[in-house]
């Protein structure tokens, strides 16, 4: 018999197809996120569970389950960020999980670069002047922004999506400096032409940009919080590709309003999909329905590495990826 799977979203429909021809698939069809007692009860009748992003698997599911009452063996992620998954309680039921690297680290930098130059040439305020018939036409004093280009773009995170926006950033001339939880090996930032900043304060400080590429979860819970945002120049940019929960947002808009800071270009929120209604008043912030990895050519990719990973559960070998 085929290993049965629950898939919580909808995928693109080439990779539900593949999936559909390997195991016995359910599909979530309302494209509705899950709730805690649907996850669990998926956990007593499904092999696997393929969540995304969207989905919190957490004490709420797990509380009250037992090894021997659990059926799923493996979750699988759609998606290469897992804080949403208490991965210490998946181990403790002998339920393995994995993840999808690699594959959205291009899309992912791409739209960090672009939430930068949108929020330092107040794109969104100009769409926003010309479809609402505002713009009187051009003039010196119109609608001026800040200037990329040679500009320094602090990093926060040298993983792979750090390294490919660190990657595009050279091709704008700017300086790069980095901020990662672990040293990071001299000739990978030379390649980059990178220098490793000695703390989280001295990037701030010191960055015309600063873009997030760290995990999220409990250890990086408003990693930027109100005293880092003072320390930031008061021309500076927060870009925000990582997870919402990295960010004190009650603290960036404060310095939003007061204009404490130029601007952010933000792609994830905290308690997504609902966001602070305040942000939506802010002309200075950028707000993208987390778009990263929003490509056919990679969200077909995840679709396909998670795949990978079950093949190899299922077949008695080792997940390329991973994680719990």
């Amino acid at each position: 018999m085929k290993p049965t799977v629950l898939i919580s979203r909808r995928w693109p429909a080439a990779v539900e197809s593949l999936l559909a021809k390997q195991f016995d698939t359910t599909v979530n069809t309302s494209d509705k996120p899950l709730t805690a007692v649907q996850f669990r009860d998926a956990l007593s009748e499904y092999d696997a569970i393929l969540p995304t992003v969207t989905d919190s698997i957490d004490n709420r599911v797990f509380d009250g389950l037992t090894a021997e009452t659990v059926r799923t063996r493996i979750i699988a992620n759609y998606g290469v960020g897992f804080s949403h998954i208490d991965i210490q309680r998946a181990k403790a039921l002998g339920i393995c999980v994995t993840n999808t690297p690699d594959v959205l680290s291009e899309c992912t930098a791409d739209i960090a670069m672009m939430l930068i130059l949108m929020v330092a040439r107040r794109a969104g305020e100009g769409e926003r002047e010309l479809r609402a018939n505002g713009w009187t036409g051009w003039r010196p004093t119109h609608m001026m922004g800040t200037r990329v280009s040679g500009k320094t773009l602090g990093i926060v995170g040298f993983g792979r999506i750090g390294r490919e926006t660190a990657k595009r950033a050279r091709g704008f001339n700017m300086n790069v400096v980095v901020h990662n939880r672990s040293a990071i090996d001299p000739v990978l930032l030379n390649t980059f032409n990178a220098v490793q900043c000695s703390s989280l304060d001295e990037l701030a400080a010191s960055a015309d940009f600063i873009s997030l590429h760290c995990p999220g979860g409990a250890e990086n819970k408003h990693l930027i919080d109100a005293r880092i945002i003072e320390q930031m120049k008061p021309d500076s940019y927060l870009i925000n590709t990582a997870r919402g929960e990295v960010i004190d947002e009650e603290a960036l808009i404060e310095a939003l309003q007061s204009k404490r800071i130029g601007g952010a270009g933000l792609d994830v929120f905290d308690n997504e999909p609902a966001i602070n209604p305040a942000f939506k008043s802010l002309e200075n912030a950028v707000l993208l329905p987390h778009l990263g990895s929003a490509t056919n050519e990679t969200r077909n990719a995840m679709g396909e590495r998670v795949i990978g990973n079950l093949n190899a559960f299922f077949g008695q070998g080792e997940p390329p990826d991973r994680i719990g």
